[in-house]
């Protein structure tokens, strides 16, 4: 066998194997109650939970405690998920910039007891570019 085949093999199956991998690593989407379900039997996997935090009449987030000046590195903040179900959210590290201004959250990690511990957090935010209508005199 010629050594270009024999290498042209090696890189198929190399890059079937990195495929794979990382198929495997693929989290889901669920809910909070898929999410408890899931630990209770004794999948910890990583999994995605989209929601969002509760506001008050003025607006400002409820349901949140982040003291810096205790441990900059616990973040705590309860989550409603798209079906309306509450969790309470543990995140070990600083509590992420414009948090307060996100529309929508998405919860990397996995459900321990009774409380979600994130890994990491996602924000969809609004749109700094919304479009405007221009007016044209004629």
């Amino acid at each position: 066998m010629k050594k270009s085949y024999i290498i042209g093999i090696l890189v198929i199956a190399v890059a079937i194997g990195i495929v794979i991998s990382t198929a495997g690593d693929a989290s889901t989407y669920v809910d909070f109650a898929e999410a408890r379900k899931m630990a209770t039997d004794g999948d910890d996997d990583k999994i995605h939970v989209v929601g969002q935090v509760e506001k008050d009449n003025q607006g400002q987030l409820v349901h949140i405690f982040y003291r810096p000046e205790v441990d900059p590195n616990y973040f705590e903040f309860e989550l409603i998920d798209t079906k309306n179900e509450r969790m309470k959210v543990v995140y070990r590290n600083p509590k992420p910039a414009d948090f307060e201004r996100s529309e929508q959250i998405v919860i990397i990690g996995n459900v321990q007891k009774d409380i979600f511990v994130a890994d990491k957090i996602l924000m969809k935010c609004p749109s700094k570019y919304t479009e405007k209508e221009i007016k044209v005199n004629s």
